[in-house]
């Protein structure tokens, strides 16, 4: 019975300074979360497992093209989606193509999205304009995604973070590279 009070309280020295580091940490840098339905296939799939940047935003800007992670518009659970249409631009979705307008492009920038398979049409017929701090997101699986065509432009305050890391399944672990849009401003 001797060593089990100083086995006990260097345990609770352990935990306790694993909360102290890991708990900030969590909070404000980095966070784990679990992709959950189809809605981003066929680049995230249902249980992937993912490391999610929270401080990227704090010091800069959401980008287009970004998988970003926020809270949904039920205020309860939480959505991943990518960024299309940046605060000030004008989303036009319209014969399965999406253009952008904004101050560099007033006669509007077709979106390639080579991220998408040839096969995934946009088919819906909408045109937003997005207030200041105000995003337009879609799932890549533009035929199961519940996002800013259904519910409508994405506040920045609701954003938690961007997709950093993939570590689950181990055979498509990995980080992301911010795609490429031609003739697009990001």
């Amino acid at each position: 019975m001797k060593g089990l009070k100083p086995f006990l309280f260097e345990l609770g020295e352990v935990v306790i300074t694993a909360l102290l580091i890991v708990s900030p940490i969590r909070m404000f840098v980095m966070s784990p979360y679990f992709v959950k339905g189809q809605s981003m296939e066929p680049n995230f799939h249902n249980n992937d497992y993912l490391l999610v940047d929270k401080l990227s935003y704090k010091i800069g800007e959401p980008k287009r093209g970004e998988v970003i992670i926020f809270r949904a518009p039920d205020g309860v659970s939480y959505y991943i989606k990518r960024i299309i249409g940046l605060p000030g631009e004008t989303v036009q979705i319209e014969n399965n193509l999406i253009t952008i307008f904004n101050s560099e492009n007033k006669t509007g920038m077709k979106l390639k999205e080579g991220y998408l398979p040839r096969e995934d049409m946009t088919t819906d017929n909408i045109k937003v304009t997005l207030g200041e701090k105000e995003y337009f997101v879609m799932g890549d699986n533009r035929g199961a995604s519940f996002d800013s065509r259904s519910w409508g432009n994405l506040k920045k305050e609701k954003i938690i973070g961007k997709v950093w890391l993939r570590l689950m399944p181990i055979n498509n672990a990995g980080s992301f590279a911010l795609p490429l849009y031609e003739g697009a401003t990001n």
